[in-house]
């Protein structure tokens, strides 16, 4: 093969390497803020939901974009029925209300999973296939080298080690963005997996609170002045 075409393979790894290595940084700031932004929500949304009333009252604080609020929504609207319409009365309809409000969370807390999990395919591939990308094209420097030498008609160690160096490089290179990559995706691999298990707590939590309260709630609107009013349950003071 001709220097030119080698020389062609080095570059080729080399660029790919820094293209590598942009895609991780990207898809480790990207992933840091998107953790950020959820531990914040989800703590802020926390805290209104505990400390509403009731369950019903819990309704009104609305949907936003943090995954416990998304999951508390699904779980709404699974239990949700009119007060006047009786359904949900007796424990036949119970059971059927609990398993499709068991169902909906665990499906919810699936979505939430993959949206978070988004992204962190591409950081294992980089960090399992970067060094070898390096090595590939090491290989092919050297080669390349090991024939400038043979041209050169000298194997001195002030004619081998220039070449032979900059070989080398791609591997170091390709160590170099794997390490991050590898870093990063252990290390959202574990923020993963306690944010699923804070949503297994919290579904497990709310499936506690709505069997104590009949497996049904009653939305909730908000009125001016802050207090939720709950629709079908008959206002304070009307008549009987």
């Amino acid at each position: 093969m001709s220097p030119q075409y080698l020389n062609l393979i080095v570059q080729g790894a080399l660029y790919g390497l820094v293209l590598f290595s942009i895609v991780t940084w990207v898809l480790i700031l990207a992933k840091a803020v998107q953790h950020a932004r959820v531990g914040k929500q989800d703590k802020q949304f926390t805290q209104k939901f505990w400390s509403a009333n009731s369950l019903d009252a819990a309704t009104a604080l609305g949907s936003d974009a943090s995954p416990k609020s998304r999951l508390a929504n699904v779980g709404f609207e699974a239990l949700y029925v009119n007060d006047t319409d009786g359904s949900g009365s007796d424990l036949e309809h119970s059971w059927d209300r609990q398993e499709l409000l068991e169902r909906q969370l665990r499906q919810q807390i699936q979505k939430e999973y993959q949206s978070l999990e988004s992204g962190l395919a591409v950081l294992a591939s980089i960090g399992s296939t970067a060094p070898f990308v390096g090595l590939f094209g090491t290989v092919f420097g050297i080669i390349n080298a090991l024939g400038a030498i043979g041209k050169s008609g000298s194997a001195s160690i002030e004619v081998v080690a220039g070449p032979i160096g900059e070989a080398l490089i791609a591997t170091g290179i390709g160590i170099a963005v794997a390490v991050p990559a590898v870093l990063a995706f252990n290390y959202y691999v574990r923020r993963l997996k306690v944010k699923a298990a804070e949503l297994d707590n919290f579904a497990t939590d709310f499936v506690n609170l709505a069997q104590k309260n009949g497996f049904r709630v009653t939305k909730a609107t908000v009125r001016p002045s802050g207090k939720p009013v709950h629709v079908g349950a008959q206002p304070v003071g009307a008549a009987a």
